[in-house]
């Protein structure tokens, strides 16, 4: 991720330079995320409100408010890493790894039976003919282990590296790094147990696999799987505090204002400011995120920024449009994090469905920087340029 100084020296005088809106880096941050749920395939707000759980939890344990500050932050960027992995995973199971990835967070894998059978015969090469398919499914099964090892390893080791060049602390980063550590040492990428993992790593486990049963199937359900995955993924103790806030665990997670609910639980003592140097920076990320969805698009956001930066210049535009061009540059194709690999890789010509999955992705984009008051015009410029797309898609999270 390259990091990048202010462009330039202000237009205008510190005397005469119009009072800036405070910017904090959660309202930066949380919005974003709405992107890295897209890439997991959940409806966006995932990572709010496991967030929400999470610190809930953490009061409930009596975790201090010190350590919540950084787990705060662990559980919006949990899934920091999750592009990372999408192209392998996609050349591993021959078929669409977001829908591969917003399944696999409602089945144990770790048990072999049905359940995990099921979820391979539904997942690997699916618009393969038979005898292919059956190859394919026998070429998983043998290497399972080893390929679930090094998916989540770089999900999580790039994860963990985005917080440390975002200026997060160590916890942070080694909370998002053992994210898919288990409690009995038979998750990835290192195999921890029990208290060799970072607590940050395994309350944000819990409270995302809370969220997504309770999205999928409601707070009863939740409440069971993890109970089920008590001692096993979870400590044991961690459920039991889930188990006991049963009545206000998913308080509100059903309303319109997560980000405003979010924001409001951020400790206050360690509320961070956002200069504009840190909002590049997180554009610079963010951009970082999205080009790694596929090799074919390799620095392609920084690309993008670069070109629109040299012709900002030869028209002679000022520092702060041409910082805000920039931004705008870096995020335009975030949404593409809701499009498959299957889709962005495919060799051959798009189905007209394929299309419009690609079309689709301006509205992503849109519903994703609109949600971030000092991008207004980033995100009004985005809506402008796809020519009314952004409603043409109905029904969305």
């Amino acid at each position: 991720m390259r990091v990048q100084l202010p462009i330039g020296p202000a237009a205008v005088g510190a005397e005469s330079r119009p009072e800036k809106k405070v910017i904090r880096v959660s309202e930066l941050i949380s919005a974003l995320s709405y992107a890295l749920d897209l890439t997991e395939g959940r409806p966006m707000g995932h990572s709010v409100r496991s967030c929400l759980i999470g610190m809930r939890i953490a009061q409930a344990i009596g975790l201090p408010v010190e350590q919540q500050a950084d787990l705060y932050y662990t559980l919006l960027l949990k899934d920091a890493g999750c592009s990372s992995n999408s192209s392998r995973l996609f050349h591993i199971l021959n078929a669409d790894e977001i829908k591969a990835k917003r399944d696999v967070k409602t089945t144990d894998w770790t048990k072999v039976g049905w359940e995990s059978l099921q979820y391979a015969v539904t997942h690997v090469a699916t618009e393969s003919p038979v005898p292919q398919r059956i190859w394919r499914l026998l070429q998983v099964a043998v290497s399972q282990q080893k390929d679930s090892r090094e998916l989540v390893k770089i999900r999580c080791e790039r994860g963990s590296e985005i917080a440390k060049k975002l200026g997060f602390s160590n916890s942070v980063a080694a909370g998002i790094h053992s994210l898919d550590e288990h409690w009995d040492g038979r998750g990835y990428p290192e195999g921890l147990c029990k208290m060799e993992i970072p607590l940050f790593s395994n309350i944000a486990n819990l409270s995302q696999t809370l969220e997504v049963f309770y999205a999928n199937f409601g707070p009863e359900e939740a409440i069971e799987a993890a109970t089920k995955r008590s001692g096993r993924w979870f400590n044991p103790e961690l459920v039991q505090a889930a188990k006991g806030l049963s009545a206000v665990l998913f308080k509100g997670l059903a309303e319109q204002d997560l980000l405003g609910k979010v924001l409001a639980i951020e400790p206050v003592h360690r509320q961070l400011t956002a200069n504009d140097e840190t909002i590049d920076n997180i554009c610079f990320a963010f951009a970082d995120v999205i080009d790694a969805k596929s090799p074919f698009t390799y620095r392609h956001s920084n690309g993008v920024a670069d070109a629109a930066l040299e012709i900002a210049e030869w028209f002679g535009m000022d520092d702060q449009k041409k910082r805000e061009l920039r931004r705008a540059a870096l995020l335009h194709d975030i949404g593409k994090l809701s499009v498959g690999n299957d889709i962005l890789e495919k060799p051959g010509k798009l189905t007209n469905e394929e299309w419009q999955v690609v079309r689709n992705h301006p509205y992503y984009t849109y519903e994703i920087l609109r949600r971030i008051p000092a991008f207004e015009s980033i995100s009004a410029t985005r809506r402008h340029i796809t020519n009314g797309s952004t409603e043409r898609v109905t029904g969305l999270a």
